[in-house]
C-alpha cells in the first residue's frame, strides 16, 4: 500500500482475506456484556435528557454498512433534531453543526451516544474495534462541492473485509474532519495487521477520550 497524505494519494494491493485473531470474538462479547451492564443505569439518564431538549425519538435508527458489504441495522441516542435526515440530508456533522441539540453536543464529545452499538457488537454485527461503520448513502463534499459517495471512495471495499467497530485506529488518530481516503487508508491498515494487542490499546485510549470529553475534537484527541 502507498499513501500520500499530501496529494492523497492510495493504491491498494491484492491481499488475501483477513485472519480476525482467535479471541477478538470472545473480547468483544464480554467487554460488550460488561458495557451493558455498568451502562444500564445511565440510559434512562439520557433518555429523559434528550426528551427534555428536544421533542422526538430517543434512538436514532438507520442502516450501516456491515462486513462484506452486509448491511446492519445500528442504534444511537439521538443527537441531532428530529428529522435531520429530511431536512438536511445523511452527511457527517461539521463543526458547530445547527443539527446537533444542546445535550446531543455533550454525549458526542463523551461517546455516550455510541453506548447502544453495544448491542451490535454483543450479538456479533460489530467489534470494539474496527473501521468506523458508515451509513448507507452517507456523503460528503470534495473540494469542488461536489457531493460524493463513501462507496466511490478507494478503500471503501477493502475497510469493509472485517466488522465495523465502535472505535478504530482512524477514529483516534485522524482529526474528525479529515479526508475520507485518509482516514480509508488508515482503516486498511488495520485490516491488513490486526491484533488483539492493538484492539486492546485502542479500547483503552477511547475511554480516555470519552473520559476526556474529546470526541467532537478536529485535531487531535489524545
Amino acid at each position: 500500500m502507498t499513501f500520500n497524505p499530501n496529494g492523497l494519494h492510495f493504491r491498494a494491493l491484492e491481499m488475501p482475506a483477513p485472519r480476525e485473531p482467535r479471541l477478538k470474538r470472545p473480547f468483544d462479547f464480554v467487554l460488550a456484556s460488561l458495557g451493558l451492564l455498568f451502562s444500564a443505569p445511565l440510559w434512562p439518564l439520557i433518555a429523559l435528557a434528550i426528551k427534555l431538549d428536544d421533542v422526538g425519538p430517543v434512538f436514532y435508527e438507520h442502516d450501516r454498512w456491515g462486513r462484506d458489504r452486509r448491511i446492519i441495522r445500528v442504534r444511537k441516542f439521538r443527537t441531532m433534531v428530529a428529522g435531520a435526515d429530511e431536512k438536511f440530508g445523511q452527511v457527517q456533522a461539521a463543526a458547530s453543526d445547527p443539527r446537533v441539540t444542546r445535550v446531543g453536543l455533550v454525549l458526542r464529545r463523551m461517546g455516550l451516544d455510541e453506548l447502544p452499538q453495544l448491542l451490535s457488537i454483543w450479538k456479533g454485527e460489530m467489534s470494539l474495534v474496527g473501521p468506523r461503520a458508515l451509513a448507507v448513502g452517507e456523503t460528503y463534499r470534495d473540494r469542488n462541492g461536489i457531493v460524493v459517495r463513501y462507496e466511490d471512495v478507494e478503500g471503501f471495499d477493502e475497510r469493509l473485509r472485517v466488522r465495523p467497530g465502535l472505535t478504530g485506529l482512524a477514529t483516534i488518530s485522524l482529526p474528525k474532519d479529515a479526508h475520507p481516503r485518509e482516514r480509508f487508508a488508515v482503516d486498511v491498515q488495520y485490516v491488513r495487521g490486526p491484533s488483539l494487542l492493538l484492539d486492546a490499546k485502542l479500547v483503552l485510549l477511547s475511554l480516555w477520550i470519552s473520559f476526556r470529553g474529546r470526541w467532537e475534537e478536529r485535531g487531535a484527541k489524545l
